[in-house]
């Protein structure tokens, strides 16, 4: 093979070249080494934050109580002692108010136990009370009529509602009527609690003579009876002291016992 010869100047172009690449790789390798020498430095690790320990509170210093300082003992001031007028002058005022309060609670007892009687009788004077008249009545007869129904029941007496049903008299008349028998003191009212309601229960005073007391009677035969008086001394005629009267009372007697 034969050699081709290459020119001068082509031959110093390329070793020109060739002179210019290997200043390239040299400066590329410095480069390379500048980088490399280089130390990369880790990021260092994050400690752990360091726990702060907060003060502690003071504690408040116990206040130490200084003994109270002893007071001096107060002066009880004895009470001035009451005069002879004071004293009286309370007693009388106690006295007035007990009086008071005694009539306050009389007052009250007697409205809870107010009747219809006790109004009517307000209504009317003592007069027209004993005056009192029903119609068409003969008052004499039914006065003794009712004392005669009153005295059955002796002591224990009887509801005055009761006798003006027995009598047929309305509550107003017989009412009237109670209140002219009391008047002329026969018969006694006695307040009582009946079935929720306050009323009158009527009691004898004064029982009404019967004829049939006088049957067998000493003195409708008496020879002495014309000088018979109370007020004869022993041994003069006196129902005093009658040995007739005493036996005629003593038999009396005990037939209505038996």
């Amino acid at each position: 093979m034969t050699k081709k010869e290459i020119d001068p100047e082509t031959a110093n172009e390329i070793k020109q070249e060739l002179a210019e690449l290997r200043a390239q790789l040299e400066n590329q390798k410095k480069t390379k080494k500048k980088t490399k020498a280089k130390v990369v430095e880790k990021p260092k690790k994050k400690t752990k934050a360091k726990v702060v320990e907060k003060p502690k509170k003071k504690t408040k210093a116990k206040v130490v109580e200084k003994p109270k300082k002893k007071t001096k003992a107060k002066v009880v001031e004895k009470p001035k002692k009451k005069t002879k007028a004071e004293i009286a002058q309370e007693r009388k005022d106690a006295k007035a108010a007990k009086e008071k309060e005694e009539a306050e609670a009389k007052a009250a007892k007697e409205a809870a136990e107010r009747t219809p009687e006790d109004d009517l009788e307000e209504q009317f004077s003592d007069e027209q009370i004993r005056n009192f008249q029903i119609e068409k009545m003969d008052m004499d007869k039914l006065t003794n009529k009712v004392c005669e129904i009153i005295a059955d029941f002796e002591d224990q007496g009887m509801l005055q509602s009761d006798l003006w049903k027995k009598l047929k008299l309305n509550s107003r008349d017989g009412s009237r009527l109670a209140l002219r028998l009391e008047r002329r003191g026969l018969i006694s009212r006695e307040k009582i609690l009946q079935k929720g309601r306050w009323t009158y229960q009527l009691i004898i005073e004064q029982a009404p003579i019967k004829l049939e007391s006088l049957v067998n009677s000493p003195c409708l035969t008496c020879t002495v009876e014309q000088k018979c008086d109370s007020e004869n001394s022993y041994p003069e005629p006196s129902p005093l002291h009658c040995q007739l009267i005493e036996d005629w009372v003593a038999v009396d007697f005990s037939k209505k016992k038996k």
